[in-house]
């Protein structure tokens, strides 16, 4: 009789041994896992086993193959004979969670759905798949835009992670809450509950690694708080404090000793996943504050540490911080006069969101907006035009749209002969528009000097300077010129020297300093043979008809064209 009892068990764990040696093999031989997997069925055998063999040819289908209705058929038995089986926890909502993965891929968002919140519903007493489940659904509200329901979800988590004594897991719950709500910008929401999980992050005693990743993700959210309401000043001791963070977690060894509490087992990021986040928001804020070597620097070490994260790693988080750095190193070549790469990096964008269409869908706006940038620096502008409208179009971000109109804006005013445009969209940007331009500037530079916002700042000065030189004050237009020269070539910004050299030269011819004029001029006319033979090299590239591209996902292909179709005209 206890032959007869084993037997079933005996036969089952060869089989499993067998298509476990096969899927773990090098290279991976998934055929023979899956008849390995379906030869149990042969044997008729129990619900247990019936259950968790389905669940197992469902994932290794899922994961491994492109037969997506297989592994779904698989997938949706382990799920449906699991919840007639008692204390089969496991089994059922690992079957719930990966099956609603696959209906999200399968873009079935209305199937995936009402299984999770079932899944939810009926783990209250599993801690650790309760709170799984509520961070997959609300991963799943925020990938459809809706934030509301997602941070309702994330809310409803941590109030139960309270309740089983996790507080780790309620940090990362309201930590996860406030980056959406941050995404929402509800700021009078974010404070307090920021306030709240400093005072959780700070007070858990926990593994030392799990305490130190909350406080990377805390410290994160700070810093891009700041550095979206532009206080890249005040951000300074926070950023400092991220970076000694990330420095200490990479002294830590992973501790293998599992958490007491199960719904601790979670975890924010991977090490190395973190260390190319900080890397990321340091390069924000060097951009901000006009440090564009610095921006440079980091986004080399980022770019070089993905690559090799990549080479091992498949999770999308990695494509989309690659797509982020590179359109910061993007807006970095344009300010520093290197067209010709910048276009080479958007091509490098392009082939990436060519291989995820989601990260095209979340970046398609931002691309164009970038295409935008360089057909102005190139005086394409009727491409400028396309570019822009095109990503005001496919753009609801609030922020971006204002950045995006304030460049078509600039497109009418080069243009010269688009006022009625010009007149109708400076409408829709500001409808108050009853201002003294004068004090408006100077306001500005008051502002961006005070938050270190170098490149605004020098921007504030050179028009200043051009005002006043309009207006005959000689004196105080040198004394805006001189400083905005001085902080242009710090940053370096090549459009801000070179209208400040134009400036200096007119400014000086004016006063009789003929040293001076002479000067400035040289250096004028540097500046301008380095921009043309930057326009000439970029305009040459195939990369370059990317310009004709509004419509659609990105081209596969770029042709190359016979040489540069655009001439450097005016580039003041």
């Amino acid at each position: 009789m206890a032959s007869n009892v084993e037997a079933p068990e005996r036969w089952y764990l060869a089989l499993l041994g067998f298509a476990e040696h096969f899927r773990t093999s090098s290279p991976p031989k998934i055929r023979l896992c899956v008849h390995c997997l379906q030869a149990v069925f042969q044997f008729k055998p129990p619900q247990r086993i019936e259950a968790r063999t389905h669940l197992q040819l469902g994932s290794v289908l899922y994961h491994h193959t492109k037969n997506s209705e297989l592994a779904r058929n698989h997938l949706e038995k382990a799920w449906y004979i699991s919840q007639q089986v008692p204390q089969f926890e496991d089994v059922k909502f690992e079957a719930a969670s990966i099956l609603s993965e696959l209906f999200c891929q399968q873009n079935l968002v209305d199937s995936a759905k009402p299984l999770l919140r079932k899944a939810i519903q009926i783990s209250q007493q599993t801690p650790y798949w309760h709170c799984r489940l509520l961070f997959q659904l609300a991963q799943l509200h925020t990938l459809e835009k809706d934030l509301v329901s997602a941070c309702d979800l994330l809310g409803v988590g941590a109030e139960y992670a309270r309740v089983v004594g996790s507080e780790y897991t309620r940090a990362l719950f309201l930590l996860s809450k406030g980056m959406l709500l941050l995404m929402e910008r509800k700021l009078a929401e974010v404070h307090p509950l920021l306030t709240l999980c400093g005072t959780i992050v700070e007070n858990w005693q926990g593994n030392p690694i799990q305490k130190e990743s909350l406080r990377v993700f805390f410290l994160v959210l700070q810093v891009t708080h700041y550095l979206d309401a532009g206080q890249v000043k005040s951000v300074k001791p926070c950023l400092k404090q991220l970076q000694q963070c990330i420095q200490t977690i990479s002294t830590l060894h992973d501790d293998e000793i599992l958490p007491s509490n199960p719904a601790d087992l979670f975890h924010w990021l991977p090490k190395e996943h973190m260390c190319v986040l900080v890397y990321l928001v340091t390069v924000m804020h060097s951009m901000q504050a006009g440090y564009l070597e610095k921006a440079q620097k980091y986004t080399d070490k980022a770019l070089m540490q993905l690559e090799k994260l990549k080479m091992l790693d498949c999770s999308p988080i990695l494509s989309t911080f690659q797509v982020i750095l590179l359109e910061h190193i993007i807006m970095c070549r344009l300010v520093t006069g290197h067209k010709a790469t910048a276009l080479q990096e958007i091509s490098q964008v392009c082939q990436l969101c060519q291989q995820s269409p989601r990260l095209f869908t979340n970046h398609a706006a931002q691309l164009h907006t970038l295409l935008g940038l360089y057909c102005i620096s190139v005086n394409c502008m009727d491409n400028a035009e396309a570019q822009f409208t095109t990503a005001l179009r496919l753009t609801t971000h609030q922020e971006l749209w204002t950045y995006i109109v304030t460049n078509l804006a600039s497109v009418y005013i080069r243009e010269g002969n688009r006022h009625q445009e010009l007149y109708s969209l400076l409408e829709r940007i500001n409808p108050d528009h009853n201002f003294p331009v004068r004090r408006f500037l100077r306001e500005t530079l008051k502002m961006s000097n005070a938050e270190d916002l170098n490149r605004l700042t020098a921007c504030s000065l050179v028009l200043l300077g051009h005002i006043f030189y309009v207006l005959g004050n000689h004196r105080e237009s040198n004394n805006m010129v001189v400083p905005a020269m001085q902080l242009a070539s710090k940053i370096p910004d090549m459009s801000v020297q070179l209208w400040s050299s134009a400036l200096l030269k007119d400014l000086n011819k004016a006063l009789g300093n003929t040293m001076d004029a002479h000067e400035a001029a040289q250096m004028h006319q540097n500046f301008s043979q380095q921009l043309l033979q930057d326009h000439i090299a970029a305009c040459s590239l195939p990369e370059h008809n990317l310009i004709s591209w509004t419509d659609g996902p990105p081209p596969v292909q770029i042709q190359a064209q016979n040489g540069p179709t655009t001439s450097l005209a005016s580039l003041l």
